[in-house]
Formats: structure tokens, sequence, C-alpha cells
């Protein structure tokens, strides 16, 4: 009994031992299970809402909360709470319609529109329309708008008023828009096209006015270029007369004219690098030979023939 005294004590002392690793292994096992929870609570806690965003808090308890969240870093209860963020920075969107004229005519028209949320009323727009709010809204009152629009005016406005056309899509457009807390900064006409029909009906009208208006100056041109004649005409018929009267009136004037002609024709000839053989008179050269005297006596013989008659 003595002996076995010992090691009984002995053991009792072991498991005093093992009993208190093992509390020291719970302690530590808790005070991490803390230390995670405490760490995932605070990094959960915060959230940042970047520049040109807006943040809206989900309660899972109240539901939405109506406070909206501005740019920085915020603070909202883990598990609890969930932010949701919203772009608020202007965004473009397009879109494409056919629709009809008012003369019945199909046009495809294309519109550019560039929109954004309105900041105060990103709880409402999350209720009603969730984050896509754009693609749930927008195509179809564009498209509604757009055929509004385009059924007051003919083909041929479209073209001639595209600007009209483009501020009254956006007066419609942004009024629409409004309802849904939507701003639109632009609205603008990209592409407007007609029909092919159309298009060839048109080519066919333009190329029968330029037609038209070539067989204009054709017109024109042919009746300056007679009265052009008749002038010329007129004209070179008052010259052969004057020359007339002014040779009857005085031979010299014939003199005067054959200096005129040989100071031309002896340029032409001084001028040439061949020798000529000709006879002056047939050239009108001879001013100082007989031919004067044959060319008085040719005309005063004329006038004795004119009395004669």
């Amino acid at each position: 009994m003595a002996q076995n005294l010992p090691k009984g004590g002995g053991g009792g002392g072991g498991g005093g031992r093992g009993a208190g690793a093992a509390k020291a292994a719970g302690r530590a096992a808790s005070a991490l299970m803390v230390a995670g929870g405490m760490g995932y609570g605070a990094y959960n806690s915060i959230f940042t809402v970047d520049g040109g965003h807006r943040a809206v808090i989900f309660n899972r308890i109240v539901g939405m909360k109506e406070t909206v969240y501005g740019e920085g870093l915020n603070f909202n209860i883990p598990w609890f709470e969930r932010p949701v963020i919203y772009d608020i920075r202007t965004r473009p969107v397009n879109l494409q319609t056919l629709t009809g004229s008012k003369d019945l005519q199909m046009v495809t028209i294309g519109v550019r529109v560039l929109h954004r949320p309105d900041p105060s009323q990103l709880v409402w727009l999350y209720r009603h329309l969730g984050l896509n709010y754009d693609e749930r809204i927008l195509p179809s009152l564009m498209n509604e708008c757009a055929k509004a629009v385009v059924a007051r005016y003919n083909a041929n406005e479209l073209l001639t008023k595209r600007e009209e056309v483009s501020a009254s899509i956006s007066r419609e457009l942004s009024g629409r828009a409004r309802g849904f807390n939507v701003f639109l900064e632009d609205v603008a006409i990209t592409h407007l096209s007609f029909s092919p029909e159309y298009a060839k009906a048109v080519e066919a009208k333009q190329v029968a006015q330029q037609d038209a208006a070539r067989a204009k100056y054709i017109v024109l041109g042919a009746i300056q270029e007679k009265k052009t004649i008749i002038t010329k005409a007129r004209g070179e018929a008052e010259s052969t007369e004057l020359i007339g009267n002014a040779v009857k009136r005085n031979p010299g004037f014939m003199k005067l004219r054959r200096i005129d002609a040989a100071k031309d024709i002896a340029d032409i000839v001084a001028g040439s690098g061949n020798k000529i053989y000709l006879n002056a008179d047939s050239l009108l050269l001879n001013l100082l030979g007989d031919a004067d005297d044959k060319f008085e006596k040719t005309v005063h013989g004329s006038r004795g023939w004119f009395k004669n008659q």
C-alpha cells in the first residue's frame, strides 16, 4: 500500500496537467474565433464608394434605408446590411428603330441618348427598377417617342428640319424619363435613312431636275449665240458699208489699207528663214511702183461706169 501511494499520486498529477492543457487549448481556440469574428466584422462593416458613384443600403430587418451614401469610406452592420453601389456618371445608349413618316414613308432612325440617374432618388430606383434601370425603361421610351415625333413630319422635312426633329425627340423623351427619375443630358439623331424605293424616287427626281436645268442653260446659250451671230453680222454689214463709202469718198483709204497689209506681209516674210522670189505686186509690197496709178485708174474708171449707169 505504501509503495503504491506515490504512484497513485503521480497519476493524479498527470491527469491534472492534461486537463489544464485542454482548457488552455479551448481558451486559445475561443480567442482565435473571437479575433476572427472581430476581424470579419471589422472588414465587412466598412465599404468604399468610388468617385462618380453613390450607395444605398438594404437592411435585412427594415428593408431599404432612405439614406444615400456619398463617395468615400462608409459603415454598415455586417450580415444585416448590404450596400448597393450605383454609377451616377453620364452614360450613352443607342437605339435604332423603323417607323413611318407623315406621308407614309418608312424611315430607319437611330437615336443616341446620354443619361444618368437622379442621385437623390436611388432608393426609389432600386425598389422599382433595380440596377439595370436603363435597360428596362430607355429602349421602350426611345422607341415610342421617336415614332411619335417622326409621324409628325414628311420624309423631306426629316432631312430639311433635322435639328427641329432632334429637339422634339429630346423634349418628349426627357419628359417621359423624368417620371422614372432619370435625367437626359443630350439626345441626338445619329442615323436617318429611307426605304430603297424612296431613295430611288428621290434620285430620279434629282436627275430630272438636273436635266431640266441643263436644258434651260442650253436654251439660254443658244439664244445668246443667236444674238451674237446677229450682232456680228450687223457689225460686218455696217463695216462693209462704211468701207465702201470711205472708198467712194476718198481713194486714199485703200492706199492706207494696202500699206497696213504690206506691213503685215513684210513682217511675216522678214521673219521667215526661207528665200522668197515672188512678184512684189502680188504681195502688195510694191508701194513705190505704178500699182497705185493702176489702182487710181481703176477707181476713176469705176466712177465713170457708175455715171454712165
